[in-house]
Order: C-alpha cells, then sequence, then structure tokens
C-alpha cells in the first residue's frame, strides 16, 4: 500500500519535510516513489508546497494520506483556511467565574 507522507530532512534543530509518495512498510526516512512537496517548519507564512496534480493521481490509485499531509492538502486546495493550530478560542476567565 502507498502512503502520502513527511520525510524528514533538514539540520538537527531545523527540522524540514518532503511529501512523498511511499510504500507503507519502508522507514520514515527510507526509499520513496516521488517527492510530492515540501514542508518547512521554521517559515511563518506560506511555509509548504504541494504539487496537487500528482498528489491527486495517488489518490486515484488508492494512496492513503498521513493526518498531517491531508492538513496541508486541505489547505493547498483551499489557501483560505488556517492551520489547525493557528489562534485558537479561549474561553474568557469572566464567563467561567459567572457559571460557577
Amino acid at each position: 500500500m502507498v502512503k502520502l507522507r513527511m520525510r524528514r530532512t533538514g539540520c538537527k534543530n531545523h527540522a524540514t519535510y518532503r511529501i512523498v509518495a511511499a510504500e507503507a512498510s519502508s522507514p520514515r526516512d527510507g526509499k520513496f516513489i516521488e517527492i510530492l512537496g515540501w514542508y518547512d517548519t521554521a517559515i511563518k507564512e506560506d511555509n509548504f508546497k504541494i504539487d496537487l496534480a500528482r498528489v491527486d493521481h495517488w489518490l486515484s490509485k488508492g494512496a492513503q494520506p498521513s493526518t498531517t499531509v491531508a492538513s496541508l492538502i486541505r489547505r493547498a486546495r483551499n489557501p483560505e483556511l488556517k492551520p489547525h493550530h493557528s489562534k485558537k478560542a479561549k474561553a474568557p476567565k469572566a464567563d467561567a467565574a459567572a457559571q460557577a
């Protein structure tokens, strides 16, 4: 089975990732079939790029994306979406005290 997942590259304490199509049994940084894009954790805006045509090709062949890669694919198809971790809404403390 083919998986779409991330392969770690870069230096110590500065992780960058390549988004690859790889056999599910191969190790994280091992043999892969094709590079589909990249993701850089150090950049705040526009920190990834994915070839959506090739992603669609692999998905049509039955490839399964990892959770993180699926999130990046959604963001690539709809640039207005924010990352899942940006500015989560927090309940105000006044409301919590009023309910108690």
